[in-house]
């Protein structure tokens, strides 16, 4: 049973940057496809990126494209989410979840029930 953990999460002042990573606490995440999640305070959990399992495809939410990138290291076994020009509604509970099937195509963004195993999520708070 796959188990996913998320690391990296923190305060950074507006226009800063974070790096968050996704590893497996349990089992591998190599074949699994990944997404990024957040939620805010009161709202619901939306999709921020996606990458394919191969990492050659990704899927990124308007409000973050041109400002955070996802990527894979197969050597290492994780996956980032690298976050910069940090914005206060970029705050919330980041998650990464993993799903089979999505090799070459990356996950599309609104599709939660996809995922079949979550990390607890990390806080990322953008505030000065």
């Amino acid at each position: 049973q796959l188990q996913l953990v998320e690391s990296g999460g923190g305060l950074v002042l507006p226009g800063g940057s974070l790096r968050l990573s996704c590893s497996a606490s349990r089992g591998t995440l190599e074949w699994y496809a990944i997404g990024w999640f957040r939620q805010a305070p009161g709202k619901g959990r939306e999709g921020v990126p996606t990458i394919s399992g191969s990492g050659a495809a990704t899927n990124y939410a308007d409000s973050v494209k041109d400002r955070f990138t996802v990527s894979r290291d197969k050597a290492e076994k994780k996956v980032y989410l690298e976050m910069k020009s940090l914005k206060p509604e970029d705050s919330g509970v980041y998650y990464c979840a993993g799903t089979l099937g999505y090799s070459d195509n990356a996950p599309p963004l609104r599709a939660e029930y996809m995922y079949d195993h979550w990390g607890p999520g990390a806080q990322v708070t953008v505030s000065s």
